[in-house]
């Protein structure tokens, strides 16, 4: 039925939005739900298991109301759910109770920085070469492990199956459906799937002391097998999970991506790994295949024939974080600070760099130990000046994974799709285009992980046909190709004395 509507949920670090589309993949109804974050000691990052399901509950209830035929809206049915979320985020439940654990320690959490250093090189080296990612707090293993920890040091617990070990979407299934899975592209974000197999590897939970008792099933994207247990929703399917920066890369349809958000992402679809070291492989997603989905924890391979889609990643650590720290900081809002920066002086004495190294870098650096750096200050430094500074670090360190996709590329990536909350605003896009020497296409539709999702849902299910493609808005460089070399310049040797404290 070509007139069926897909609610699409996309649970997010700072809220929780949904979205009704349908077929020609226009949004006729939303809802948002903000949740919070904690950080009871310094770099850590929790949030709270409960309110992040009672946002998706509050919101799936929200615009399932809006298709009842009183409600004033459209009457068209909604064919199932289609789930895109935060990624490497980790957190254990009773699989009985259904009740958490433990938080939900974020992607951000660097807790564990200091377990990196157990892992001797060969270790860590195993490590990337099974998992596809550098082993690093970022992912959810060293996670899982800390978690383990505390509830169950012997593991006794865990071999038991009396403890349930997730990622976000894993959480959420097993609340809407009573299934303990996980999807494919977000199990390669744990650090405990094999890639080429896709499935877990038993090097790496036995490496990290976690019991393969207590991780989900590995599942393909498309998995519709999970039918909705209560609420509106009920005996409706999940059509359809993505990771959020995997389902922007689908919507947008193009070779490279740059989802801007609390922290960034930037992905480009490959053939085969990279085993360039600043950037990670992932699983981008996977299409059901006979057999895919059938492999239980401890089998040895699934024999999957799944059409599976491979990425390579950089992931950095702190973007639109920066700006909320700052903000802090000067007491200005984020919106104040978009408004100062345009007016700072352009004279290059007086260009900061701000390298918000606040634990670690994350791509194309990977070093834990890395420091943030203000460098350039004069007395004619001010407010604006240290606001443009930190909008630079957003698009600079985008900029750094881009030379590096241009380098496995073997050619420059002259056009980049990026996405997220912060590219409406017009003067950050064209400082992309500026200092990236690129040319920059914006989804004209902010929300592009749940329509990214929405589609590969509509398209993979065969409820929707020949969906199309997301409109988009152009920047073109406007800076000369040599300011651009001088600023990238200044800010390659701001990075190099983060990175120098390392040593």
């Amino acid at each position: 039925m070509s007139n069926q509507l897909i609610l699409a949920v996309d649970q997010g670090t700072g809220s929780t939005k949904g979205l009704l589309f349908n077929s020609q993949l226009q949004p006729v109804a939303s809802a948002t739900e903000n949740i919070g974050q904690a950080s009871p000691n310094p770099g850590w990052v929790e949030q709270d298991p409960i309110e992040i399901l009672a946002s998706v509950e509050k919101v799936i209830a929200e615009l399932a109301a809006a298709v009842r035929p009183d409600s004033g809206g459209p009457t068209e049915l909604i064919a199932g759910l289609a789930l895109t979320n935060q990624r490497e985020s980790a957190m254990a439940w009773d699989p009985k109770t259904g009740q958490p654990l433990s938080a939900l320690l974020g992607w951000q959490d660097r807790r564990t920085a200091s377990a990196v250093a157990r892992y001797n090189p060969e270790t860590q080296a195993m490590v990337r070469k099974i998992s596809g990612l550098p082993l690093d707090p970022m992912f959810s293993a060293l996670k899982f492990a800390w978690i383990l920890d505390q509830i169950d040091p012997d593991r006794s617990k865990s071999r038991a199956g009396q403890i349930a070990l997730g990622t976000v979407d894993s959480w959420l299934v097993f609340k809407l459906t009573g299934k303990h899975q996980i999807e494919v592209g977000n199990a390669s974000r744990t650090q405990l799937l094999d890639i080429e197999r896709a499935a877990w590897s038993p090097k790496l939970h036995t490496l990290f002391n976690i019991p393969v008792e207590a991780l989900p099933q590995v599942v393909a994207s498309d998995d519709d097998t999970a039918i909705i247990t209560s609420g509106p929703l009920a005996g409706k399917p999940i059509l359809a999970v993505l990771a959020d920066s995997h389902a922007a890369l689908y919507a947008h349809g193009s070779t490279a991506k740059a989802t801007f958000g609390t922290g960034s992402s930037i992905m480009a679809r490959t053939d085969a790994p990279t085993d360039h070291p600043g950037l990670v492989n992932t699983i981008a997603w996977a299409v059901a295949g006979q057999g895919f989905g059938t492999m239980h924890p401890g089998e040895s391979d699934h024999g999957t024939t799944a059409r599976i889609t491979t990425a390579v990643e950089g992931n950095i650590l702190s973007s639109g974080s920066t700006l909320i720290w700052l903000g802090g900081l000067l007491n200005q809002t984020t919106h104040d600070l978009a408004a100062l920066a345009p007016t700072a002086s352009t004279d290059p004495r007086h260009a900061l760099n701000l390298v918000p190294a606040f634990g670690g870098l994350g791509a194309p650096w990977w070093s834990t130990s890395a420091t943030a750096q203000l460098t350039g200050m004069t007395l004619g430094s001010g407010i604006a000046e240290l606001a443009k500074a930190a909008f630079d670090s957003v698009v600079l360190q985008i900029n750094d994974v881009l030379k590096v996709i241009d380098e496995i590329r073997g050619e420059p990536l002259t056009r980049i799709s990026v996405d997220g909350g912060p590219t409406s605003n017009e003067w950050l896009m064209q400082l992309m285009a500026d200092l990236s020497q690129r040319i920059v296409v914006r989804a004209d539709i902010h929300e592009l992980s749940a329509l990214g999702v929405a589609a590969f849902a509509g398209t993979h299910s065969g409820i929707w046909q020949n969906t199309p493609a997301a409109t988009n808005t152009s920047f073109a460089p406007k800076l000369s190709a040599a300011a651009a070399y001088e600023r990238r310049t200044s800010w390659d040797a701001a990075v190099a004395d983060s990175l120098k404290t390392s040593n």
